[in-house]
């Protein structure tokens, strides 16, 4: 196993991470305790770093069981921002609610620090120096060892930067992106703004949403298909890619999620990639190919398929910014527009 420094923190972490979003979730492995031999056997094989969310249903209980005895190994990331519940208040990046969400997190960890404690969407409700304020607290409290960001566009990254020089407060050390094969789209700004800053890079989706395990082929029905990624797997351009990819793989004697993999820890902005398994197969399949490194020819032959800086089409569960999403960001009202 490779092991990286994660930015500028001095913290190693190995060059594939597990993702504990399938984890004792209803879209993943609903068996806590399989869940937990799962994250044993990454550990065993020498992976040091878990991503997960107060988000993700009861994937940080499993975790922090699963941790037991083995936490000081172990660069243990999660997440906060996202809904909890129904109440208006659970959620974003309020100081109100960073300290609760940071406690609860703790509690169902059972530890008593996070390595990397990370907004998991941008609020745009909330200012940047509102939510660094309280995170900092979280650092010099012990609670929190680095600060990290999720899915954010690279005008925000430098914009926290900026004001947590200006306000000296801890800044983001980290960034988790969407990376693999058919979403590059991070190698045009979003990864060289982290270079610049010294921000370790947690890449998350290296296998496309499925897209690129070898099972989605064109014409054919399977279960993934049939899965809630729908729109991804319709989409004609990326299934063209796809197609391409599966038979550069065959060239290069291996498998496609090899070949995912390696390429999304190719980058030189990239610390660690996010291996997301929901069964101990899928986990065993995708150990097996840690030590692949690509070759130049067959990079080469990657951003023929898909250029450097493209995304093919959109993930399901890409980051869609507040400026797109809410009608009233891209839209004067009709009294302002003088309608008649």
């Amino acid at each position: 196993m490779q092991y990286r420094t994660l930015g500028r923190t001095g913290i190693k972490v190995s060059a594939y991470g597990l993702g504990a979003l399938m984890f004792a979730t209803r879209v993943g492995n609903p068996d806590p305790e399989d869940s937990i031999q799962i994250i044993h056997k990454a550990l065993d094989a020498g992976i040091n770093l878990i991503d997960t969310a107060d988000a993700y249903e009861d994937s940080e209980e499993v975790v922090g069981r699963a941790l037991k005895g083995r936490r000081d190994d172990v660069v243990l990331a999660t997440k906060f921002g996202r809904p909890i519940g129904t109440d208006v208040n659970h959620r974003g990046t309020s100081r109100r609610w960073i300290i609760s969400a940071v406690e609860n997190s703790l509690r169902r960890l059972q530890t008593d620090y996070i390595d990397v404690y990370q907004i998991h969407r941008l609020d745009p409700e909330t200012d940047i120096d509102e939510t660094l304020s309280a995170l900092t607290d979280l650092v010099h409290a012990g609670k929190v060892r680095a600060l990290g960001s999720s899915n954010t566009p690279a005008s925000y990254i430098v914009e926290a930067q900026w004001v947590a020089e200006r306000r000296g407060l801890e800044r983001f050390r980290t960034e988790q992106p969407p990376y693999s094969i058919l979403s590059r789209g991070i190698e045009r700004e979003v990864l060289p703004v982290a270079q610049q800053y010294g921000m370790g890079i947690l890449t998350w989706g290296p296998l496309g949403q499925g897209m690129l395990t070898g099972r989605v082929r064109r014409g054919q029905e399977t279960d993934v298909i049939r899965s809630r990624f729908l729109t991804s797997f319709s989409d004609e351009r990326r299934l063209d890619a796809v197609e391409q990819l599966i038979v550069l793989a065959g060239d290069a004697a291996l498998s496609m999620p090899h070949l995912a993999m390696a390429f999304a820890i190719s980058h030189p902005g990239v610390t660690s990639a996010l291996l997301g398994a929901r069964t101990m197969e899928q986990l065993d399949g995708l150990l097996a190919g840690l030590d692949v490194v690509l070759t130049d020819d067959v990079l080469d032959r990657i951003d023929e398929i898909v250029p450097p800086g493209t995304d093919i089409g959109t993930l399901d569960q890409a980051y869609v910014p507040p400026a797109i999403v809410n009608l009233p960001l891209r839209r004067r009202l009709l009294a302002e527009r003088g309608a008649v």
